[in-house]
């Protein structure tokens, strides 16, 4: 059974993905159906969606990591993916998962700090925020941390935007791993030393 603050949480972001996608004559009854849910309604109601991770079955953040489901992955290192959050709360909010399915904090590979700190440095070189804050949480049972440039007063729970595609692809563009290019130095020509015969003077 996932904990209350998470449950919480779920049908928060279950909303802001109604009032963004549902036409408005459909809205306000899908809204209260997720509100009136208690916590096996939830689990159930994301199990059915494939939004939880159930037995034998890989969850949404695995999934991603695997390459089954699309994302817009910026960077890698050898213990997790960083990808662009596809609801951001801002511009560059980014999310870093674990490789391994990792239930807490406390198991958190030291690797994946040093990606959110990697992450964070770029997004404060390219998009001057007044702060980018590296934030921990478990969602359907993965933990991960978001990446969240603050430029005036965003949290985590500051309403969230889904960003089209074409501004993915900038931002992945701007944040992404460049590939170092391999500068080819052009050796100098050879000096060729020629024996200059000077003819004999003849008289």
């Amino acid at each position: 059974m996932l904990p209350s603050e998470q449950i919480s949480q779920i049908k928060k972001q279950i909303i802001q993905q109604i009032n963004s996608t549902f036409p408005e004559d459909k809205k306000l009854s899908a809204i209260q159906q997720i509100e009136s849910m208690n916590e096996e309604q939830i689990g159930e109601f994301l199990k059915q969606n494939n939004l939880i991770k159930q037995e034998n079955s890989p969850c949404i953040f695995c999934s991603i990591v695997s390459g089954q489901m699309q994302s817009y992955k910026i960077d890698e290192n050898s213990d997790a993916v960083a990808i662009l959050e596809i609801n951001p709360v801002s511009k560059g909010h980014s999310l870093i998962i674990p490789k391994k399915h990792v239930s807490s904090s406390e198991k958190m590979p030291k690797k994946t700090f040093a990606l959110a700190k990697r992450i964070a440095k770029k997004i404060n070189t390219r998009f001057k925020p007044k702060n980018v804050e590296i934030i921990t949480a478990n969602l359907f049972g993965h933990e991960i941390i978001n990446v969240l440039p603050v430029y005036s007063d965003e949290t985590l729970n500051s309403e969230k935007h889904p960003a089209k595609p074409k501004e993915l692809e900038k931002l992945k563009k701007q944040l992404g791993k460049k590939s170092k290019l391999k500068i080819i130095r052009k050796s100098k020509p050879e000096k060729i030393k020629e024996n200059i015969k000077i003819p004999t003077r003849i008289p």
